[in-house]
This record gives C-alpha cells, sequence and structure tokens, in this order.
C-alpha cells in the first residue's frame, strides 16, 4: 500500500512533465495574388479561394492560361463624384472564354462590395466567366438581398479585393470615357481609349532567407 501511495504521489507531482503538449495549429496557407500589369499601372489582387473558391479559381484558371494578356479594361462606372467601378475581361476573341461558374452569393460567402473589392459580373445566375469589376467606392447595393441591383436578388460575386495599386484603379477610373458608345445603360461608360491589360500573373511569395547557423 505504502509504495502504491508514493507512486500516487510522484505521478502527481510530475503530472505537468508526462502531459501532451497538443499540437501546434497548422498555419493558414497565403491567399493567392495576382500582379495585373497594366498601361496604366500595376494592380495587386488577392484572391479568397477560402470563402469563394469557385469565383476565385475561376479567374486564376485565366490567369495561368495567360488569356488576360492584351485583353482590355473597358468600362468606368460614375453612379457620383468617386463612387463607382471599373470593368475589365477578354473582348477580343470569345474562343478564350471558358464555360460560366456556378454563383457565390455575398449572403453565402460573407464578402461585400467594399471598396477595393473585385467582383464578377453576369447575366443570369451561373454565367460569369472572365469579366471583373473593381470596386472605387463601397457599392453595397451589388451585394445579394431584396434590393440587389442584379435584379434577382442575389447580387454579384465578390472573390477578392485590391491589395495594392488602388491609385491605379483610381486614374482608370477618372480616363475618359466616350459620350455616346456602349449600348443601353452602358452608354457614355466606355473608356476611349481602352485600358490594356499587358500581363496577369500569380504573385509567387519569396521564402525569408535563412540565416546561417551558429558554430
Amino acid at each position: 500500500m505504502l509504495k502504491r501511495w508514493l507512486l500516487c504521489v510522484l505521478l502527481a507531482l510530475a503530472g505537468p512533465a508526462f502531459a501532451q503538449t497538443p499540437p501546434a495549429a497548422t498555419p493558414a496557407a497565403p491567399l493567392p495574388r495576382v500582379v495585373m500589369e497594366t498601361d496604366k499601372g500595376r494592380i495587386v489582387l488577392e484572391l479568397d479561394t477560402v470563402r469563394a473558391p469557385i469565383t476565385a479559381r475561376n479567374f486564376l484558371r485565366y490567369v495561368d492560361a495567360r488569356r488576360y494578356d492584351g485583353q482590355q479594361i473597358y468600362r468606368a462606372m460614375k453612379t457620383g463624384e468617386n463612387i463607382g467601378l471599373i470593368q475589365g475581361g477578354i473582348v477580343t476573341d470569345g474562343r478564350l472564354l471558358y464555360p460560366g461558374v456556378a454563383h457565390e452569393p455575398t449572403s453565402q460567402t460573407g464578402l461585400t462590395h467594399v471598396e477595393g473589392a473585385i467582383s464578377a459580373p453576369r447575366g443570369a445566375v451561373g454565367t460569369a466567366r472572365a469579366d471583373f469589376t473593381i470596386m472605387v467606392s463601397p457599392l453595397h447595393y451589388l451585394d445579394a438581398g431584396p434590393e440587389s441591383g442584379s435584379g434577382d436578388g442575389l447580387g454579384y460575386a465578390v472573390f477578392g479585393r485590391v491589395v495594392e495599386g488602388m491609385e491605379v484603379v483610381r486614374i482608370i477610373f477618372n480616363s475618359p470615357t466616350s459620350p455616346t458608345e456602349g449600348t443601353e445603360h452602358m452608354r457614355g461608360q466606355m473608356l476611349q481609349p481602352r485600358v490594356r491589360i499587358i500581363s496577369a500573373r500569380r504573385l509567387v511569395p519569396v521564402a525569408p532567407a535563412r540565416r546561417p547557423a551558429r558554430r
């Protein structure tokens, strides 16, 4: 009995040493970033492949296939002073377009049309393809909801944000537009001249330099 009692005391005293250390949480992988070079300057986009995986990966599909190279940012929608968005996409060859993707409404993703948000224009649900819009200001009426500007209450799919180059976005937004070009609601919003997308590439993170081992 004495031996058993001493063993219990020793285990109690040494308990913390025998306790298992919980495994360290695996750090979340950084969200992918894309550098879009335009003839007005560089825009860096961070794509939310966690909350809007379908729409973000669709954009990356075009980037990885280099299908945005040589394309255009062609529209600046202005609904007030410094209020609106810019729009770009593939305009030279319809054969460069992939099929439309499933819609990811903001009510599902939790993302919203804040300043700098990148979103996917569409007609009917499931028709978003290569076009993209970047918010120059918050435009929450483009979110999902009963008063959504999409007309069906489902809004448009936000899938990332600008992390560098909002000054370039504003330069494009304030560029000249044609007073007559464009159909229906886009009349007067078409950039003249268009802004050329020189290239769009994934930004590969640079690993930190290793410190030499101490001797």
